[in-house]
Parts: C-alpha cells; structure tokens; sequence
C-alpha cells in the first residue's frame, strides 16, 4: 500500500470529529490498529480507518465494551448475534431502572424515610419467582392439615402476584404491603383461625345453608346502604333488614352462631389481601365490604 493512501492521525481526527487521544487510544486497544507508521515512528492509517472508527463509535454509544467491539471488527463474532445480546441486556436493565424509578416514586409518595427505602429496595427487586414463593409460603402455613374447599385453595394459588416489567409507583407499594401483610404473624394467625373454622364445618357438615353468594351480596348492598345511611345496628328499621337477609343464609337460622361465625371471619386485611393483589396485576379495582359485615354482625346481636 503506498504511503499517499493513508492518513495521519491528525488527517483520520479531522475526518472523523474523535480526538487524537481518542484515536491513539483505541489503537492501543487494537480496535483501530494503524496500517502502518512513517520513518520516525508516527502512526498511518489506511482508508478503511474512517468507516471502522465510526463503526466503534456507534457500537460504544450502544454501550458495547471494547473487546466485544473488537470481536465483532475481527470476524470473530457476528455483528447480529452482539446486538441481539446486548439489546436482551438492555432489556433486564430496563426493567431494573423501571422498578427503581416506581420504588422512588413511591418512596417520594410515602415519605418514607431510609430504613423503609432500604426495605422497599429489597422487596422490589425480587424475582418473580421470588414473590410467588413469599406468598405460596403464606398459603401453605395457612392450609396446611387443613380440609379445605378445593376450589377455593385453587383460586387462591393461582391469584399470585404479578408485577409488571413497568411497575406504576402505585404497583410497588402495593407489592410491598402485600409482602409485608403476608410475613406478619397476627395476620397469618387469623388467617389460619379462618381455615380451622371453615375446616372443621366442612367435617362436621355443618356448613350454611342457602345461597351465601346471594348473602354476601344482600350484606352488601343492604347493610352497607344502612351503614351509608348512618343507621344504627340495634335500631327497629335494623331489624327489618336483618330479617330481609337472613333467609339467603338458609332456614331456622340461629343468629347467635351466624354472628359468631361471621364475625371470625371478618377480617379488613383478609380483604385487603385481595385489594392489593388486584393492584399488582391490574385487576379491576375490589370493593370495600367488611364494614357492612361489621354492621351486619352488630345487627344480629342487636
């Protein structure tokens, strides 16, 4: 090759717009190596030296590192097969800073101070596997030994948490309260006198009677419209609804053990589990009941 058709390092900068420094050090990494060097030493490079600059430059704007750069200029590895890596890396970087970005959020939201963001952290970054197993250890210490509808136990394995890859603020403080709902050992007991008692109706057969969907939803409705109305538990007009309710709970009723029974298993958090687990996976949106149960049960024993 002749000495006319290479450039100088000062000649390949000006072409290029990259700093001498820049150049002598990519050719000391030998991404850019010169074709060859004049008689007191300095550096030339051939024609193909602008193209193969530039290429670096874009692949290091991409964020690939140097040797992988080299690889790819040398034939070593294809430029496809590189980019496909890194984008896949990119994308679990993405979803990291995502999460980061909602945890800070809902820190900035919660004013939390730095014991809680430190939990917060920790909590989000979890795998999804990670999350699942958190709360499939809440379900199993809950059950276990325990004769319980199988339909039920179903439905609430299968309803695990499901972060997205692009969390809402509102998303990580959900998963947060939850995970911390579930490690908490009052709630876990009362959770598990719920299972004992559904158990050992379903032993004995003694469990209600009548349609106890169309009850929850008569309770619902009726005592939550009574409790919206600021009407009071042990009042006359109370009684009526009372009674407009009862027979969807089956015949000769004993009111006593219904509100015993109800009242076990009226718990806010057991319905906030539930509230929470719709926010993660973006459900729609669980109502508010336990407080018309509360009136209800307050009713009864009226």
């Amino acid at each position: 090759m002749g000495v006319t058709a290479l450039l100088s390092i000062g000649e390949l900068a000006s072409r290029t717009g990259l700093p001498v420094r820049t150049i002598r050090f990519y050719s000391d990494c030998g991404v850019v190596p010169p074709a060859d060097r004049t008689e007191a030493g300095y550096r030339l490079y051939g024609p193909d030296a602008p193209a193969r600059l530039g290429l670096v430059r874009t692949l290091r704007d991409l964020g690939l590192d140097l040797a992988t750069i080299r690889r790819v200029l040398e034939r070593e590895v294809s430029l496809k097969d590189v980019a496909a890596a890194h984008a896949a890396a990119l994308d679990a970087q993405i979803r990291v800073l995502r999460v980061q970005k909602a945890v800070l959020q809902a820190v900035a939201h919660r004013g939390s101070d730095q014991q809680e963001l430190e939990k917060m952290h920790r909590l989000a970054q979890l795998s999804d596997a990670e999350r699942k197993r958190i709360v499939a250890d809440f379900i199993d210490q809950t059950f276990a030994g325990l004769d319980i509808e199988p339909s039920f136990e179903a439905r609430l394995r299968s309803a695990a948490p499901e972060l997205p890859d692009d969390p809402s603020p509102e998303q990580v403080d959900a998963w947060i309260e939850l995970a911390e709902l579930v490690q908490d050992e009052s709630f876990r007991a009362s959770i598990r006198r719920m299972s004992e008692q559904h158990s050992a109706a379903r032993e004995a057969a003694e469990e209600l009677g009548g349609d106890v969907r169309a009850a929850a939803t008569l309770v619902a409705e009726k005592a939550g419209a009574a409790l919206a109305g600021g009407l009071a538990p042990d009042s006359a007009e109370a009684a009526a609804i009372v009674a407009e309710i009862l027979p969807a709970f089956g015949e000769d009723v004993d009111r006593a053990q219904l509100a015993d029974r109800v009242a076990a298993a009226t718990d806010a958090r057991a319905e906030r589990y539930w509230q929470l687990l719709a926010i993660i996976n973006g459900w729609p949106p669980v109502p508010t009941t336990v407080p018309a149960w509360e009136w209800f049960v307050a009713a009864l024993r009226a």
